[in-house]
């Protein structure tokens, strides 16, 4: 059974050392960071965000984290994907904040990457980042939070989707299917499937009838789940092996790293219901709930994944057309149709580590 140090939100004090930034730090210390770092290039793999959205982890957490990196004797840096640098200063990251670089994965037109193989149906290799492939070692800081293709976005998402190149993503996400379905009578032209389209994939012609380009396609499904009338659907029969893909995705990822030399933290507050890179945020849908860390990604993820209830839903949280519809599963599941844990279970049958785990709470 793996160990998950916690940090709750709730303050037990009206005091600065209750508060959870006290706490992120203590629980840092129950790790051996300086064996882990010491002399080391040390990836800090995060989501920056994009455009309008404000929920992502707040910049004191990660300059904590970078001080007691370089405390432990570790050269830390901050990296995520393409076009990720801009965005990062609207949300308040930049070298003077945080405390480190901030550099694009895979460097400026994603031409720095190492090819792996993977071999799992259509997907062939995949393209890992070099800033991630060539680091000493890493930490995964993640945002957890909702997301309409897995359900869950956290550490896994994290690395499978953000420390590759966005061919590789688009070729992750068509695993799960490639056959779209447009019901011309049901849509009433509102054009969100378009803007909320990331890739710019998406247009309408003369005749306003709905063009998808699958060059630029990612199949991320922000075109469907964006639709109020329902008029998009995507054959989705391939969501296990969607969800196996970016477990073996993960553990090509996490390879590359000698044991020992990768940290997991889950930062579960401000629990939006959709995914950061949409570039807008809503509202949080449960109460801020803490920080999960470990050595251990699936126990990491699971304990994440299990502290968000349904009981602690917050009514009238969810912006329209959604709903926590009255189905059996988790919360994430009532919202989105798809089961948060099957990553976790696919991840564990890779090998990446065990769904029990025991919570250790940092006061």
């Amino acid at each position: 059974m793996s160990r998950v140090f916690f940090a709750s939100a709730k303050m037990k004090a009206l005091r600065a050392d209750a508060s959870l930034p006290a706490k992120f730090r203590r629980l840092l210390s129950q790790f051996p960071l300086k064996g882990m770092f010491e002399g080391k290039t040390v990836a800090i793999k995060m989501h920056l965000g994009a455009h309008l959205g404000y929920t992502t982890i707040p910049p004191l957490f990660v300059r904590i984290l970078v001080e007691e990196v370089k405390n432990a004797g570790g050269h830390p840096f901050i990296t995520d994907g393409r076009g990720s640098l801009a965005g990062a200063k609207a949300r308040g990251y930049t070298e003077e904040t945080v405390g480190c670089h901030i550099v694009e994965a895979a460097a400026h037109n994603e031409r720095y990457y190492i090819t792996v193989p993977i071999n799992y149906l259509s997907l062939e290799s995949v393209q890992i980042c070099g800033e991630i492939a060539n680091a000493d070692a890493m930490i995964v800081l993640s945002h957890g939070k909702g997301h309409g293709h897995c359900g869950f976005g956290g550490a896994i998402k994290n690395i499978a989707m953000g420390c590759v190149t966005c061919k590789s993503r688009g070729e992750i996400h068509a695993l799960i299917d490639t056959e779209f379905e447009w019901n011309a009578e049901a849509c009433t032209h509102c054009y969100l499937c378009r803007d909320n389209c990331p890739a710019e994939a998406i247009s309408f012609d003369k005749d306003n009838r709905l063009q998808i380009n699958l060059h630029h396609c990612r199949y991320c499904m922000h075109c469907v789940t964006s639709c109020p009338q329902n008029a998009i659907k995507i054959n989705e029969e391939g969501m296990r092996q969607f969800q196996k893909g970016m477990a073996l995705v993960t553990k090509a990822c996490l390879d590359t790293f000698e044991p020992n030399r990768v940290l997991f933290i889950n930062h579960v507050c401000s629990v939006t219901p959709f995914c950061d890179c949409w570039g807008f945020s809503s509202l949080p849908i449960v109460p801020d709930v803490g920080i999960f860390a470990g050595d251990d990604i699936v126990a990491v993820e699971q304990a994440s994944i299990d502290s968000i209830k349904t009981e602690n839903y917050i009514p009238g949280s969810l912006p329209h057309p959604y709903e926590v519809r009255d189905v059996p599963g988790h919360l994430f599941q009532k919202i989105h149709g798809k089961d948060p844990y099957l990553q976790c279970e696919e991840a564990a049958k890779a090998g990446l580590g065990s769904r029990e785990y025991e919570i250790v709470e940092v006061e």
